[in-house]
């Protein structure tokens, strides 16, 4: 977040940021019951239902940084909010679904391909897109700070599975991989989609593009579901070998934070867990 962390627990969250006072401010809330319900325990629907949630979980975060930082006179609020949230998702959709799969579309066209290789070059250049995407947006100084503090809450939550005791310093000393991130989801996410898309065939234009939106739950699910298991088998020798590129693909979207940064990400922490340990009375 805008200098800020987000810790989501089994039933609070807390946002912990840095005012331009400097001041650590703490906000912390209940997550809605989904995460409780049957649903929460059914496979693949789990995670579409859980990522959906956590979706608008994270617009609500980041729109209460971003709001920290600029104050009452130029709050970030209402249609604008709405309008820029919806602008940004299809471009999103757009750069990194639809326009691989007409590239991919056009080059079987072209070259004479086959559907198979044709869904190949549109995964290589999903892939493409986003590590590109990531590498320019984090040059950008105000992203390289995000960057910093997403090292900082994998750090904080190394240290705390660790045993240690959370001080800056001590949190310092951990790792900025975490085998749970988000990044590794969507890593994941665009690896899955040249499997799935390649099973459909060859398609019409228009099937081609629309496919891509309709099937983006499915592919939700199946990674969702991939990093949750990997996540459990950390013991095993093979799934530390498969999660490599998603490990590796972690050092773009974290940076190593400073003292400041780890004191903001371990208040995010105990606020959680303190939240945590209130809605459990």
């Amino acid at each position: 977040m805008i200098e800020g962390v987000m810790m989501r627990g089994a039933q609070g969250v807390a946002i912990a940021m840095r005012a331009p006072t400097q001041e650590i401010i703490i906000h912390t809330e209940k997550l809605s019951g989904i995460y409780r319900s049957p649903i929460a325990k059914i496979p693949f629907l789990r995670g579409l239902i859980g990522l959906w949630d956590a979706l608008g979980l994270g617009i609500r975060a980041l729109t209460i940084a971003a709001n920290t930082q600029t104050g009452e006179d130029e709050k970030i609020e209402g249609p604008a909010l709405y309008a820029t949230l919806g602008i940004s998702l299809a471009f999103g959709i757009g750069l990194f679904f639809l326009a691989p799969a007409a590239l991919g579309q056009l080059s079987e066209q072209l070259a004479n391909w086959g559907a198979w290789w044709g869904n190949v070059a549109e995964g290589v250049v999903r892939l493409g897109l986003l590590i590109g995407y990531i590498a320019v947006i984090g040059n950008m100084p105000d992203i390289k700070r995000v960057f910093m503090y997403h090292g900082a809450e994998h750090k904080t939550i190394n240290a705390f599975e660790a045993g240690a005791e959370l001080t800056p310093e001590n949190v310092s000393r951990f790792s900025i991989e975490h085998p749970r991130c988000g990044t590794a989801f969507l890593l994941t996410l665009v690896l899955f989609s040249v499997l799935l898309f390649s099973l459909l065939g060859p398609l019409p234009w228009f099937w081609r593009l629309a496919s891509r939106i309709l099937l983006l739950p499915v592919l939700a699910g199946l990674a969702y579901e991939f990093i949750r298991w990997t996540s459990r088998h950390l013991d095993s020798p093979l799934v530390r070998l498969i999660i490599k590129p998603n490990l590796a693909l972690q050092h773009m979207t974290t940076r190593e934070p400073d003292l400041a940064m780890l004191e903001v990400s371990i208040a995010a922490f105990n606020a959680m867990r303190a939240e945590e340990a209130r809605l459990a009375l």
